[in-house]
């Protein structure tokens, strides 16, 4: 399975989001695209589809931006993906003949329709919470790291 880019740029600005949550502010997409190293107008796109999905809130005027819209053990990392990877879980096409179809049937019922729900089932229980702890995690470890 490949995530694309924009995939993963958006489960990283909602780790940052999530990371930096204990405030009221909202944080800028110019802030989020400077820690990330990642274009402004490339989140920009990212956040609109996290704010049509009800991830995030955003505020407008001078200090706003965006927070996340409930806490980050109630999104899923399926959601995020989900509102972003617009075809990450469409239909597989049937790409055989009309006289193969029973073999793309076959396929479509033993393999991708239960990978699918094997994917969904597992980034389903990846809370956005579990991503901010395990980042906090290897953030600590880098700090630490002592070389003689």
């Amino acid at each position: 399975m490949r995530i694309s880019a924009k995939g993963r740029y958006g489960l990283s600005a909602m780790i940052y989001l999530a990371q930096n949550s204990e405030t009221t502010e909202c944080i800028s997409v110019l802030k989020v695209s400077e820690f990330l190293g990642v274009s402004k107008i490339y989140l920009e796109q990212v956040f609109a589809l996290l704010k049509k999905a009800d991830l995030v809130v955003s505020i407008k005027g001078s200090s706003g931006g965006y927070q996340l819209s409930r806490s980050s053990d109630h999104i899923t990392s399926f959601e995020i993906l989900n509102a972003i990877e617009v075809t990450l879980f469409e239909a597989t096409e049937n790409a055989l003949s009309d006289s193969a179809s029973y073999i793309n049937t076959t396929l479509e019922s033993m393999l991708w329709s239960k990978l699918d729900e094997k994917v969904k089932g597992f980034l389903n229980t990846v809370t956005l919470s579990d991503l901010v702890t395990e980042s906090s995690k290897n953030q600590n470890g880098i700090e630490y790291m002592y070389f003689l």
